[in-house]
């Protein structure tokens, strides 16, 4: 067999091969077996028609195609292993000669890995700086505000309702959604509704009732309300008046681990900078990849860009249903996109994440990264650990899938260690 491998771009090959018909005709025959049970001659049981007979009842077309297939398959798969082609994607297949007693030749374009020449990645790592976490007295304030408006007591109040309480609706409008009932729970004047919706509101007491109109401006995120106004008719629950607790050792205590509000302050504080700890560091990878990226000159493979809008796809459409509750085509009328056109705009977006993972790769490559099976498994049984439901658990992941998962997790942290090893304290600042 010949083969010939010319680079069209330096993430797309083309492969030609050339059988020679004497090592083709094993295709060739075992194509004939393959087809031998839709020929039927007169006189002769399957298993016991001469070759010739068989090749003139299915025809010699139909042999040599299926034979085509068969060589193809076994050549094209040998070969690409036997070079260590890194080939990704579906490959495009051309026949260029196929005919009985003379060479099968085909061509095969396929997508591969890219060869990637990186700069001194440890160099840039070095020179990316390291901003010093600081928590000051006021980001524990904030801290404790927040808390402490999670955890509201409320006192039922038989007044009229004013801006601050606690309050409970019900409404409907014919120009939303069909005349929709819609029940809701917010602090007046925090509800975050259309500008007018809440003072109308204010006033109002228990259980009365009452019609107003608002207008939608342009840019509402529901398209079809925009710049549009619709009749609401609403009743009024209830009001109550949100009472928090005071920010004291007592208040500390209730929320169970701590002995004083210092322990607590102290708690809070570790706690922001372990947040802070690791926005920096997600900060500093992000920059190290920038960095690396902008100096290493290679082509992204359109197939793997492909994939990753793919799965930017999919985890929107998740979002839009789980979080937005509402469906995927109602999604696209509301943001005015077609399908097509947000796969567009994912594109650099994808491009960009696909170029940080090939240059992940390949440092690993470079650095002989590699994660054991019991690397993979020990982070994979954490993570179902952690799992709200073992059972449910068994059913919705694949072990297999999510020890895989787990090894490209484990290889990227390992690359970034290696990099951030390379940055140095000197650069803290």
């Amino acid at each position: 067999m010949k083969t010939t491998i010319n680079k069209l771009k330096s993430s797309r090959i083309e492969i030609l091969f050339e059988i020679p018909w004497h090592e083709f005709q094993q295709f060739f025959n075992k194509a004939i077996d393959s087809l031998s049970s839709e020929a039927k001659v007169a006189g002769f049981r399957d298993k016991n028609i001469p070759a010739s007979l068989l090749e003139k009842e299915i025809g010699q077309e139909k042999i040599l195609w299926q034979a085509a297939q068969f060589a193809i398959k076994e050549k094209y798969s040998y070969f690409v292993q036997e070079k260590a082609i890194e080939a990704i994607g579906t490959p495009k297949i051309s026949i260029l000669k196929l005919a009985k007693n003379n060479p099968f030749s085909f061509k095969v374009v396929v997508d591969v890995i890219p060869e990637i020449d990186l700069p001194d990645y440890k160099e840039l790592a070095k020179n990316v700086q390291k901003k010093k976490i600081k928590v000051e007295d006021k980001d524990i304030e904030e801290s404790l505000d927040l808390l402490k408006k999670s955890r509201p007591k409320f006192e039922q109040l038989n007044r009229e309702a004013r801006e601050g309480d606690f309050v409970e609706i019900e409404y409907s409008s014919p120009q939303i959604e069909s005349g929709k009932v819609y029940y809701d729970r917010f602090f007046l004047g925090k509800g975050g509704f259309t500008k007018g919706f809440e003072d109308n509101i204010q006033g109002m007491e228990i259980g009365q009732e009452k019609k107003f109109v608002v207008s939608f401006p342009s840019d509402y995120h529901k398209k079809e309300l925009a710049s549009k106004e619709a009749e609401i008719s609403l009743k009024l629950k209830n009001v109550q008046l949100a009472k928090f607790p005071e920010i004291n050792d007592e208040f500390a205590k209730s929320l169970g681990k701590f002995k004083n509000l210092t322990e607590l302050k102290e708690s809070i504080k570790q706690g922001i900078i372990q947040e802070r700890e690791k926005e920096e560091k997600e900060r500093i990878r992000s920059e190290v990849l920038d960095k690396i990226s902008s100096m290493s000159e290679f082509e992204v493979p359109k197939t793997l860009v492909d994939v990753e809008i793919e799965a930017l796809m999919n985890d929107l459409k998740e979002k839009v249903s789980n979080q937005l509750k509402m469906s995927f085509e109602d999604y696209l009328k509301n943001i005015n996109k077609t399908e097509e056109q947000l796969k567009e705009s994912f594109h650099k977006q994808a491009e960009k994440m696909t170029r940080q993972f090939l240059i992940i790769r390949e440092i690993g490559k470079k650095e002989k990264i590699e994660v054991s099976d019991e690397e993979a498994e020990e982070a994979a049984n954490e993570f179902l650990k952690k799992y709200p439901n073992a059972q449910k658990a068994e059913k919705d992941i694949d072990p297999a899938r999510l020890k895989d998962y787990y090894k490209g997790v484990l290889f990227n942290e390992k690359v970034f260690q290696i990099l951030e090893s390379a940055s140095g304290k000197e650069n803290e600042k």
